[in-house]
């Protein structure tokens, strides 16, 4: 089992449980994305925003997050305001 926590700060902070990586990768994605979607920050802040800070740590996660995850380590990355780590859980 897995916890995946994030954080956007000075907003809000959500989880996800689950078996699947992959599963989790793809709500942490969706769910950011829809926050910043519906942010009211304008088109070229949202691309920004989603590029810089949300795409590096998707891509982490699914790479050095889930090898870390593979070996019952803990993961943790943050790109600007946006932080989220994941962890094995019993």
């Amino acid at each position: 089992m897995i916890k995946l926590t994030w954080a956007l700060v000075a907003d809000r902070m959500d989880e996800w449980t689950g078996e699947d990586i992959a599963e989790g990768v793809a709500v942490l994605e969706a769910e950011v994305g829809a926050v910043v979607d519906a942010s009211g920050m304008r088109e070229q802040a949202v691309r920004h925003w989603r590029t810089d800070f949300l795409a590096p740590v998707v891509e982490s996660l699914r790479t050095e997050g889930a090898a870390a995850l593979a070996r019952g380590e803990s993961w943790s990355k943050a790109a600007g305001p946006f932080l989220a780590c994941a962890s094995p859980v019993a």
